[in-house]
């Protein structure tokens, strides 16, 4: 190798060294995402433990419990879902709009997150009666069901709300018959309970309605949601052996639920038969079941364990039960109707 050669050599092999020395340098003092990482706490046994508490009823503690995890991590998604449903179950709507947002945020693509942020915007609507707001829940159920078309659960949230909601809030019955046909191509049962909210519902056609929750019931369902509906069904419809039909069945795939005793105790006071039993019944309901937005509210409990001591000449403790039943829901219109005039006819 030549002199010049030998020279230049030297100097890129000085620029090489001074590159590699600046790089290790670098290294050493820039932070290292692994240990920020490792820095958040993981919110996965909070989330666990509050799970419990919720299914349990227990919503305030769940709620400690979660509120403590994000503090830790803010960056659970899932702690901030499970919030959201806490507060939407104690209707404190406005909080749990909020918790919903911020698990949307962080998580944009979970059809779930958005169709509990579409319910939670519609107890707001409903508080408020507000137009603007019933618009964003439509939207929600929507993107709910353009993130995950075989979410049945929003499909017929939407479907609720299309045929509930009016035109100037984007209600539609054309559309609402749409989620229908969506839903019988996806799940059969599903189909024929939707489409029997739809015939009751949308069209008024109650003989309509009736034979799609037979077709349920020929079908057998598997699970016991189904029968429940049906038994709903037939409370509305004062239809006490046919109600007593569906809670038989129910109980043959899920004989611990305690929404039977519930559904029970109504088909008593509506044949008015056996109400000593069906007193038990409502007590253990109350005593048993959380109080669940999808499950039958412990306020209409109230309300039915009112009836029945109506029925049995019982008037004061009718009338504390439907004060009972006025205190956890103040908009009960059967309940404050029964006790105005219970009190109008003991002046």
């Amino acid at each position: 190798m030549t002199e010049p050669l030998r020279e230049l050599a030297g100097r890129i092999g000085n620029v090489i060294f001074a590159v590699l020395f600046a790089a290790i340098i670098f290294a050493k003092s820039a932070p290292q995402p692994a240990l920020a990482a490792a820095a958040l706490p993981d919110a996965s046994g909070a989330i666990q433990a509050a799970q419990r508490q919720f299914n349990l009823g227990k919503y305030a503690a769940a709620i400690l419990t979660l509120r403590s995890a994000v503090a830790q991590n803010s960056s659970s998604a899932e702690a901030y879902y499970w919030l959201g449903r806490c507060y939407y179950e104690t209707l404190d709507y406005d909080n749990s709009a909020d918790q919903l947002e911020k698990a949307v945020s962080l998580d944009p693509r979970n059809s779930v997150y958005h169709q509990w942020l579409g319910r939670a915007y519609g107890g707001k609507a409903d508080r408020d009666r507000s137009f603007s707001m019933a618009k964003k829940v439509k939207k929600e159920f929507q993107t709910a069901v353009n993130l995950n078309p075989s979410n049945v659960a929003a499909r017929r949230d939407l479907e609720e709300y299309l045929i509930d909601a009016p035109w100037i809030a984007g209600g539609s019955k054309d559309d609402a018959l749409e989620q229908v046909n969506a839903i019988a191509a996806l799940d059969p049962i599903q189909g024929h309970l939707a489409r029997a909210l739809y015939d009751r519902e949308g069209m008024k056609k109650l003989d309509e309605a009736e034979t799609e929750l037979r077709q349920v019931l020929s079908a057998k369902p598997k699970t016991a949601d189904p029968y429940f509906e049906i038994a709903e069904f037939y409370q509305t419809q004062n239809k006490p052996s046919d109600l007593m039909a569906a809670i038989d069945a129910a109980a043959q795939v899920s004989p611990n639920d305690s929404r039977l005793t519930y559904y029970r105790g109504i088909a008593a006071v509506l044949s008015n038969t056996n109400l000593p039993r069906a007193e038990q019944d409502f007590k253990s309901y109350l005593a048993s079941a959380p109080d669940l937005s999808d499950w039958p509210p412990h306020a209409a409990a109230r309300e039915w364990l009112g009836r029945l001591y109506e029925l049995q000449g019982n008037r004061t403790e009718a009338a504390e039960q439907y004060r009972a039943a006025l205190q956890l829901e103040p908009k009960r219109k059967e309940a404050r109707a029964r006790l105005q005039k219970l009190e109008k006819s003991s002046q």
